[in-house]
């Protein structure tokens, strides 16, 4: 029978060859090779299918497993490697239907556990998904999707679906069950050989939905829905009344804006967008490094509501966060996208691959506001998961932006109706070594209108593709909405208002801290590379240059400070030394060279110091902290411990709104004490017996912290703005206050060549004033006008301490 089995599976190797195309994800443990091979390993399928074996046999031979046709020897008896779940229906119904073999082989298996101690058979659940094509509503009538149906399929069946799904194959190696785990704490009786296939089927099960995403709603079926929805219906009528028209015409405004919104998901035009997408990142980037995506697979597997919040570089990110959530093995999202995008022919195709639009502002319209609403919450409730960007557009500036809370509110109300699956939102952070719209963003900043979305725009951006370096996307620790609420509002089920369910009292409250704890989780996750790090150490400079040799210094000078003391364990460190990285920013071209008799100089031109600034802010945050110890090293002779652990608490603590950092005082202490010992093993710094801190008087070792100091400049001088004209002004209107602000960070940026678009943003200053009142530091009056407080005169001290001399009699001027 085996040789009769092996006969078969080699006639149809060659037919498999040509017509299955693998691909293969596999989780972290079998990914990076950690799975041991000196127990037995076993393989765990859905189904006996021949087509099924051969396309696991070449998943495992790219993925470094065993041969899953290979006998394995236990104890001296011979088992098969494989398992199968459920053998194939018969094509004709009277047959009645066979068993596997794989409870009594697993039963075997298991009381072989019980007999030998030092036996650890690992079982791995591979699971062969044929297609992504999801199910579809009322779908019996289809003669493709009967044809192809993968429920125990007849022998008919898997051929049409090799024939026609074949090239889209996916093998799924999730991480090894242990049979000695099972054995022990469950036993090694038939009871638990039927546990262990239950656990495996409801696995499966689970990864399938995963990978496919929940029944498809078709678009006309999702608009009967909303028709029918009570408040739609409820608003529908408000409309017929308020503005004097038929109840059809009402509906009719109504279907235009359901019909402006939805989405129109096909899986064709994502399996096509998959190819179109592989061949354009292979052009553009040299690689895509993905990290922490096993989050995913597991929040999936769990049956969680994944809510995808990444931070907005680019219009790339909607396809490259998208193709990324693809080749994870996951259902792509559905995508809230701008309205702006919504042009031809870009918006048709976004459409179809589960772009949803929505308007810059629902402001004054309640019918788009409730009909957006409920379509989203219809999403929430059919399962799919979602994509969308809180900060409401792309970054200018490369600095995350202030959160929107719209989309986030209508997520919890989509909650309160009682979703059966938790709501996990997955911050994201994405980070680009170019960034396509860098040269249009700094057009904006500098006055130029922005320029609406078109088709010319895009074939220019195509005719222009080049190398762009690294693309990153870290995907950040979830936030469990639910367990988020449960330590918000610990009774905030039952203080849900029944009379406007949707809008209780603590609803915005809570939304604003989620929305501040989302930037905050997408910074802690950022990625520092060889662009950005250049970009920061370069800014700091004087005149924007630095001999090669010093920059390479000061590249492994940073990263080694990160690797010490990192600004959070989420944040991803680049492992090439500094010289590899400066390498390769030359072979980006984002860095001039000049040569004299001594050597290279690497320099800035114009047009790259505002290109750059960019991504130097991107990581600004991550090195704010080692920045500000380092320059309070550097303005102090000698510095007790306690008061550089005092003065970093409390301008952390004010900066972390602007910067969305995530420190506590206990957090901020273990890290400078972290930075203090790293500078202490280089000999930048040492302490002396009472505690104190101080330079080292070697002139090399002072200068290495020179410019990590320098970093938070321009932040100090903001700061220093704010406490000398509060001195000046006080009390004053906070309208006033921001005005005079910014006015003198203008002057300041010409005085002192600060071509910074955040330096002179009014928002940024607003953030700071709010954050300096909200710590203490300015109080209101009784004519609600703002006032220094005891405290303010601290603060100004420190700060007047970090700042250069020249810049506080600007100020004072």
């Amino acid at each position: 029978m085996l040789a009769i089995r092996k006969l078969f599976y080699l006639l149809l190797r060659l037919p498999i060859k040509l017509l299955v195309r693998c691909k293969v994800v596999a989780d972290e443990v079998i990914s990076l090779g950690q799975l041991t091979t000196e127990q037995p390993v076993f393989y765990v399928l859905r189904h006996q299918s021949a087509s099924d074996v051969l396309s696991l046999r070449t998943a495992c031979k790219k993925a470094n497993l065993p041969d899953p046709l290979e006998p394995v020897n236990v104890d001296g008896e011979t088992f098969s490697r494989l398992l199968f779940l459920e053998k194939p229906k018969a094509l004709f119904n009277w047959r009645k239907p066979q068993k596997t073999t794989a409870i009594a082989q697993g039963f075997e298996l298991l009381n072989a556990h019980a007999n030998n101690e030092e036996l650890d058979a690992q079982l791995i659940p591979a699971n062969v998904i044929w297609g992504r094509t999801p199910t579809k509503e009322k779908n019996n009538t289809n003669v493709g999707a009967l044809l192809t149906d993968q429920e125990s399929p007849t022998w008919l069946r898997k051929f049409f679906i090799v024939l026609f799904l074949g090239r889209h194959t996916m093998v799924r190696f999730s991480e090894a069950i242990s049979f000695r785990h099972m054995a022990d704490k469950h036993g090694s009786d038939e009871a638990s050989a039927h546990k262990l296939i239950r656990i495996a089927r409801f696995h499966f099960h689970r990864q399938i939905i995963a990978a496919t995403g929940p029944r498809l709603m078709h678009r006309q079926q999702m608009f009967a829905n909303l028709m029918v929805n009570p408040a739609i219906k409820r608003v529908i009528s408000e409309e017929v009344k308020n503005k004097n028209i038929t109840e059809a015409e009402a509906k009719k405004q109504a279907l235009a804006i359901m019909d402006e919104i939805a989405g129109d998901y096909r899986d064709v035009t994502v399996r096509f967008g998959e190819r179109i997408l592989g061949w354009l990142w292979n052009r553009l980037y040299n690689g895509i490094e993905v990290n922490k995506a096993e989050r995913l697979r597991n929040l999936a597997q769990e049956g969680h509501e994944i809510i995808y919040v990444p931070c907005h570089r680019s219009h790339m990110d909607y396809l490259l966060l998208t193709y990324v959530i693809f080749q994870q093995g996951l259902v792509t999202p559905r995508i809230a996208a701008g309205i702006n995008l919504n042009f031809w022919p870009a918006g048709p195709i976004f459409r179809k691959a589960g772009a949803f639009f929505i308007r810059r502002s629902f402001k004054g319209n309640r019918l788009y506001s409730t009909i957006f609403r409920e379509y989203l919450s219809l999403l929430f409730e059919r399962g799919y998961s979602v994509k969308y960007y809180s900060e409401g557009g792309r970054s200018r500036t490369g600095r995350l932006l202030a959160p929107k809370t719209g989309m986030l509110a209508m997520t919890i109300q989509s909650m309160l109706r009682g979703i059966d699956r938790p709501l996990t939102l997955v911050p994201v952070y994405l980070g680009y070594e170019h960034v396509m719209e860098v040269g249009t963003y700094h057009k904006e900043l500098s006055g130029s209108q922005k320029k609406g979305e078109s088709i010319f725009g895009v074939i220019k951006a195509i005719r222009n593709l080049r190398n762009y370096g690294k693309g990153y996307v870290n995907f950040g620790e979830p936030i469990n909405i639910n367990q988020f609420l449960n330590n918000q509002v610990p009774d905030w089920k039952q203080a849900i208002d029944p009379i406007d369910p949707q809008k209780p009292t603590w609803l915005n409250p809570c939304v604003n801290v989620l929305a501040q704890q989302v930037m905050t989780s997408i910074n802690q996750c950022a990625a520092l590379n060889g662009v950005a790090l250049v970009s920061l150490i370069l800014h700091a400079t004087e005149n924007k240059a630095l001999t090669k040799a010093e920059l390479i210094s000061q590249l492994d000078f940073f990263i080694a400070m990160q690797r010490a003391a990192p600004y959070h364990t989420e944040l991803t460190i680049p492992n090439e030394s500094g010289a590899e990285l400066l390498a390769h920013v030359i072979l980006l071209n984002k860095v001039s060279i000049n040569q004299d008799s001594f050597g290279d100089i690497i320099s800035l031109t114009e047009s790259a110091i505002l290109e750059l600034r960019y991504y130097r802010n991107n990581i600004i945050h991550t090195f704010i902290l080692p920045s500000l110890v380092c320059r309070l090293l550097e303005r102090n002779a000698k510095i007790s411990q306690d008061s550089l652990l005092g003065q970093t608490q409390r301008l952390v603590a004010l900066l972390q709104t602007d910067l969305f950092l995530w420190q506590s005082a206990e957090v901020v202490e273990e890290q400078v004490i972290a930075v203090c010992h790293f500078l202490a093993d280089k000999g930048i710094v040492k302490q002396s017996k009472s505690g104190a801190w101080s330079l080292s008087s070697d002139d090399e070792s002072r200068a290495k912290i020179r410019l990590i100091a320098e970093c938070v400049n321009e932040t100090m001088q903001r700061f220093a703005i704010i406490t000398s004209l509060l001195g000046q002004l006080a009390p004053v209107k906070k309208s006033e206050l921001n005005e005079k602000v910014v006015a003198i960070a203008q002057r300041l940026s010409v005085l002192n060549d600060i071509n910074a678009p955040e330096f002179i943003d009014k928002k940024a200053q607003s953030t700071l004033i709010s954050a300096m009142k909200d710590h203490g530091y300015i109080v209101l009056d009784e004519d609600d006008k703002l006032v220094d407080s005891s405290t303010l005169s601290l603060l100004k001290s420190s700060v007047s301490n970090l700042v250069d001399i020249e810049v506080l009699q600007s100020i004072v001027r």
